[in-house]
């Protein structure tokens, strides 16, 4: 049972009327530690902004807050200087708004919360599950790279801070087990910025490109259709599933090829975005992903460009495309020298071979198309074992699914969201079986019948609130 509860257990009278809110029968015994339950008929206790403690609301410092029964969390978080700072700021409008650091981290970088969540959760391993909700106050997809913090960062700073204790989405794309099974785990959300959440569920892009070496190891570039060049890099796994590890953008241009050896050079060419021109990098992938590029260098004229090495060594390269001027195929022969970055192309010549077929490489196809609600150029990827998924981040994440998103952030979402105010959404959503959060919930009249999972509140040791949770049987 909650702690908290106890103390102020004389004032339920104040709350009168509150039981007959709630679904009798369907909740676990009041206070329960050992309950097994299905996740989406659980209630926990939650807190609204919870990093704020006492500056905005009366909440406490997070520890605490864990001490005392909550198992929900919310930290709005920033990308303001992450090239500098290495990491998300915690924050309200901006990194440091309304952050209490009583008794909670003396710093607003998120590392350093999520580390106080996953020491309390170590010290507790029966603990009820705890999710981590962040609440992105910024667009990230404005984050060009990994360095810069784009959705792949956060993706790693989850999984570093939580280890073997994070219940990664990807496991449960079809809903959550149960209560039990998840005791002493910690999940984590994305709410906020509706783009950011959309770009994590997929990506889009024209003119997809994809490379695969004998060890596994994946490039793909594809143009923006606004003239910039993007990549992801990944690892093909024994399953036939690609994990996508990082991406970023790297060049302006469009109708990009890509060719990498098993060293992980690679040859990259393109077309500029504006001109019938022709241009090339080289660049070297990394154990973690990352691309470092050469400059670019231009080779030629012509469009459609495509490039394959032609020996078992890496160094001999085969570039053909299309002139600009009419159907005719053109030759280059390359060799790459890893030292300087560059490649010496030689024989440019006219060829009766057609250009490679730059979509295909080890078994791995890639292409664009719908996905469901996901826009017609959404960017997938097929094996033998794998037959179109979707080319994305990781899905370490939960993503959130709020009153009045689209029907994208809906489809296959588990956690729906929505004003405490809002309560046909929340009563239609917790019929349906999902997992639903209500936030600023701070009066008893905001309960729903069913109520909310996730009732986050300001004021968690409010005697209304606490009586509440008591009746519903909240998990701890």
């Amino acid at each position: 049972m909650i702690r908290a509860r106890r103390r102020l257990s004389a004032a339920a009278g104040t709350v009168l009327g509150v039981a007959a809110l709630l679904s009798a029968g369907s909740a676990p015994a009041a206070g329960s530690t050992a309950a097994d339950v299905p996740f989406a008929s659980a209630v926990f206790a939650a807190t609204h902004n919870s990093y704020s403690g006492n500056v905005d609301g009366a909440k406490g410092p997070v520890t605490y807050q864990l001490d005392h029964g909550v198992r929900f969390l919310e930290f709005d978080i920033h990308d303001n200087d992450y090239g500098t700072r290495h990491d998300y700021g915690i924050g309200h409008s901006s990194p440091g708004d309304l952050v209490d650091h009583t008794g909670n981290p003396a710093s607003n970088a998120l590392r350093d919360w999520l580390g106080t969540v996953h020491a309390w959760s170590g010290a507790h391993p029966g603990h009820a599950p705890i999710v981590v909700m962040l609440d992105i106050k910024d667009d990230l997809t404005d984050n060009s790279s990994y360095a810069a913090g784009n959705l792949a960062a956060l993706d790693d700073e989850l999984e570093s801070a939580f280890g073997a204790n994070l219940v990664p989405a990807t496991d449960h794309p079809d809903g959550l087990p149960t209560t039990g099974s998840l005791r002493g785990r910690v999940l984590t959300l994305l709410s906020g910025d509706a783009t950011s959440r959309a770009a994590y569920r997929r990506d889009t892009g024209y003119h997809p490109a994809i490379a695969v070496n004998s060890r596994g190891q994946v490039v793909e570039v594809h143009d923006s259709g606004h003239g910039t060049l993007w990549y992801w890099t990944g690892r093909l796994g024994t399953d036939g599933k690609i994990t996508w590890l990082r991406h970023g953008r790297y060049d302006t241009g469009q109708t990009p090829a890509v060719a990498l050896n098993d060293n992980g050079d690679l040859v990259e060419v393109h077309q500029s975005e504006s001109a019938a021109t022709l241009w090339y990098h080289t660049g070297r992938l990394g154990a973690d992903g990352e691309i470092t590029f050469s400059a670019s260098h231009q080779y030629d004229n012509g469009v459609l460009p495509t490039v394959a090495f032609t020996d078992p060594a890496g160094t001999s390269l085969r570039q053909i495309h299309r002139s600009q001027s009419n159907d005719q195929n053109w030759q280059w022969q390359g060799r790459l020298d890893t030292a300087a970055g560059t490649v010496t192309w030689t024989g440019n010549a006219k060829t009766t071979d057609s250009r490679y077929d730059k979509a295909s490489s080890g078994g791995v196809s890639v292409w664009t198309g719908a996905d469901g609600a996901a826009p017609a150029e959404t960017l997938r990827y097929s094996t033998a074992a794998v037959a179109g998924d979707r080319i994305r981040y990781r899905q370490t994440a939960f993503d959130e699914y709020q009153d009045g998103d689209s029907a994208e952030l809906r489809e296959g979402a588990l956690f729906y969201a929505a004003p405490a105010s809002h309560g046909s959404f929340i009563t239609t959503a917790r019929q349906e079986g999902h997992v639903v959060r209500g936030w600023d919930f701070d009066s008893a009249g905001l309960a729903t019948t069913p109520l909310a999972n996730y009732p986050a509140t300001n004021h968690p040791w409010d005697a209304w609130y606490q009586s509440l949770l008591t009746q519903s049987g909240a998990l701890e």
